[in-house]
């Protein structure tokens, strides 16, 4: 995974941010993930990609964010399996901006989401993952980027 790939996923943050919500969204410098891990909030989307590339995209929030979101969007029926779907569908078009960069061979799962303490143990990253801290209002959420060349697809 190079800059190029990387900037294709923060574009596509951007996108996916830029159609949610208003203007503010915020996308940081990424950085490698430190040796204590990922710091995984309330609700953590992952996608599991393969292909030319293969690894995970995690898009993790915390409860907060998700809800100002939905009750941006009229929403009053706000529950934890609302909040669940709505980050599925950011990881899920934050990995489908990025697909239609990389193309056909950049191949993606359906959304799966965790939520708890436990279940965010069960994630596992690649060798070099990388974190991108998003920043929308006094929210903080962050985009985490595990993958490498599928040296066995060439």
């Amino acid at each position: 995974m190079d800059e190029s790939d990387i900037q294709a996923l923060i574009e596509g943050t951007v996108k996916c941010f830029s159609t949610l919500v208003d203007a503010g969204t915020e996308v940081l410098a990424p950085y490698l993930v430190p040796d204590e891990g990922v710091p995984l909030l309330d609700y953590t989307g992952v996608i599991s990609v393969s292909g030319a590339r293969v690894g995970s995209i995690y898009f993790t929030a915390p409860s907060a964010l998700i809800r100002h979101i939905l009750v941006k969007h009229g929403r009053t029926d706000i529950n934890e399996q609302v909040m669940a779907d709505v980050v599925g569908e950011v990881a899920n078009t934050i990995s489908g901006n990025a697909r239609r960069v990389f193309g056909h061979e950049f191949e993606i799962s359906v959304p799966r989401v965790l939520t708890g303490k436990d279940e965010l143990k069960t994630l596992k990253l690649g060798q070099r993952a990388f974190i991108v801290p998003i920043a929308w209002r006094q929210y903080q959420a962050a985009l985490v980027v595990s993958l490498t060349e599928n040296l066995g697809s060439l």
